[in-house]
């Protein structure tokens, strides 16, 4: 009985590592707003994205441009297309009629849509993979 029992605490002991491992995160989807220029009446929006979650056939955030007054300036769904784990892909969106001067924050306010390559992803593990960032100068990042 003492013998059963002592395999058993060293059956539990010998796979917490592997439980550990399970339940770390599986990666960041680390997205950048690297820079915002104004092409004619738009706002052109360079984002660099780099992959370390999962390999993904279609990422779609849905987004809030604020202008400096705090006043909704635009709402757009951003397809980032695919992403494959391991690489840095540049994608570009432009926001017809918006002055990149004006603005002041992007918000992520969701992940409309997240496809895995290989199976259906999660949105809500999608979105807590994101890692935002803003390094384009006077807009500000939020999630």
């Amino acid at each position: 009985m003492v013998r059963a029992a002592l395999i058993a605490t060293i059956l539990t002991v010998a796979g917490l590592p592997a439980a550990a491992q399970e339940a770390a995160p599986a990666g960041r989807l680390s997205l950048d707003l690297n820079r915002a220029d104004q092409e004619g009446t738009a706002c052109r929006l360079t984002f660099v994205a780099a992959n370390d979650y999962t390999s993904l056939s279609s990422l779609v955030l849905e987004t809030v441009l604020f202008d400096q007054a705090g006043r909704v300036a635009a709402l757009s769904l951003f397809d980032f297309g695919d992403l494959p784990q391991g690489h840095r892909r540049v994608r570009q969106f432009d926001v017809a009629g918006a002055d990149c001067a004006a603005l002041d924050q992007l918000l992520v306010n969701g992940v409309a849509s997240c496809s895995a390559a290989d199976e259906p992803a999660d949105a809500r593990a999608c979105a807590a993979a994101l890692d935002l960032t803003g390094s384009a100068e006077g807009l500000e990042v939020a999630q």
